[in-house]
């Protein structure tokens, strides 16, 4: 369980950049199989949806749904790709992790890119970053600095403490819950090992914590998606 991140240092221009290479290993797998079932979802488009097809169109009408929820879909279509992209990302990403972790001469190579909290953090900027960006270039930027101050002047510094509270919240809570679930694994597999016994005690809960954490992976994209969709509303919508 205590295994080491292969870090590497890049030395530029006087300053120090540490990069986790397992992180950006997995984020590129993550991203390589979400373009994969995009790809193969979209190679022969039909009138009558079957296979990889028909599920890449529920996915969009799932995630339209989650956009209409929060906003009317004039506003809200131009985010339909961007909330296709995040629950496919992210649910891919959880899912990583779950059949088996890699480790190389004690450093941690395959796991799931969210069990990271820099990974998760990064993600969860990037979002309150877009909502400020479309507030800025849908409502103009002196309306968009009249809303840190409605209803009321005195509003101003509890706005500034939700955006950091937001951020952190959404990252977070992806976070937690993903890292949580492979630790427990983890546990669980130590147990396989310890004779016939600690086997058959621990494969039934195993297998039953993995079929667990698919739904809480499932879960955990889905709320992201959501929340993305909510932050994203409040900054465009006129009557917030």
């Amino acid at each position: 369980m205590d295994h080491k991140s292969p870090l590497y240092d890049l030395h530029l221009f006087g300053v120090t950049l540490t990069f986790n290479l397992a992180n950006m290993l997995m984020i590129t797998v993550a991203s390589v199989i979400v373009f994969l079932i995009a790809v193969l979802a979209t190679r022969k488009l039909a009138l009558k949806p079957t296979g990889m097809q028909n599920f890449f169109e529920w996915v969009m009408d799932f995630v339209k749904g989650i956009v209409k929820s929060n906003m009317d879909w004039k506003t809200g279509g131009r985010f339909h790709v961007l909330g296709i992209t995040l629950i496919m990302y992210i649910f891919v990403s959880n899912m990583l992790g779950l059949p088996f972790a890699i480790v190389y001469n004690d450093y941690l190579w395959w796991k799931s890119p969210t069990a990271d909290p820099v990974v998760t953090l990064t993600l969860a900027v990037m979002v309150v970053g877009l909502s400020h960006y479309y507030a800025i270039r849908m409502k103009g930027f002196s309306e968009y600095g009249k809303d840190f101050f409605r209803p009321m002047w005195f509003m101003f510094p509890l706005k500034i403490i939700e955006e950091f509270a937001n951020t952190l919240t959404l990252g977070l809570r992806l976070y937690g819950n993903i890292f949580a679930g492979e630790i427990l694994l983890t546990l669980l597999a130590g147990s396989l090992a310890t004779g016939v016994g600690g086997h058959l005690a621990a494969v039934i809960p195993t297998l039953a914590w993995m079929g667990f954490s698919v739904f809480v992976g499932a879960i955990q994209a889905f709320i992201f998606v959501m929340l993305t969709m909510v932050y994203i509303s409040h900054k465009v919508s006129h009557d917030h």
